[in-house]
């Protein structure tokens, strides 16, 4: 049995389910991002006592497909962004598409449905997102940066970062409050 969950954005965010599942004696054969396959099924009471452990870790346990695709596209979105050091050597539609094995217009439909905002703006968001947090730590320069997070160049780099936050990355790196958004809180509209 599968169940997937909203905000699960981290490897943290995993080992707390597994820490959850195992005070409830609940068997799981993995959990990943978004996801949590349970060994068999689940009694109604059980079931809802996960939701519940569930929704007290600021998760919930999504039952709409569509719902589900969603969080399936911002989880691989969120693993791409955040926690793939390599040089992207695919087109992302592409990637998508083939994790997935849904056409990227189909894609971008649901996700456009239920999250207010096409993938591509949705992925811009998370690459902003971990630029803010390289730019925090201060330990790369811009090119590094730039590299790290898959951009092309830095002025490409500096185009895109100064379009979403208004603010150059020069002069973001000189504030006091970097305003850097929870991963879960990425993309949302207000």
């Amino acid at each position: 049995m599968k169940l997937f969950t909203k905000n699960m954005v981290s490897h943290s965010c995993i080992l707390l389910v597994k820490s959850e599942l195992d005070k409830l004696h609940i068997p799981y054969i993995n959990v990943d991002l978004g996801e949590i396959e349970i060994d068999g099924a689940l009694t109604a009471e059980l079931y809802q006592q996960a939701r519940q452990a569930m929704q007290n870790l600021g998760f919930d346990i999504l039952e709409s497909n569509q719902k589900i695709l969603t969080e399936k596209i911002k989880n691989i979105i969120v693993e791409v962004v955040h926690y793939t050091e390599d040089e992207l050597k695919f087109k992302f539609s592409d990637y998508l598409s083939s994790k997935l094995n849904l056409h990227y217009t189909y894609l971008n439909y649901v996700f456009f449905k239920e999250q207010g905002m096409s993938i591509k703006k949705y992925f811009i968001a998370q690459k902003i997102e971990r630029v803010k947090k390289l730019i925090t730590y201060q330990e790369l320069n811009l090119t590094e940066i730039a590299f790290k997070t898959h951009y092309s160049s830095i002025a490409h780099l500096s185009n895109q970062f100064k379009k979403m936050t208004g603010f150059s990355p020069s002069n973001y790196k000189k504030l006091n409050d970097k305003m850097r958004l929870p991963l879960e809180q990425v993309g949302l509209v207000a």
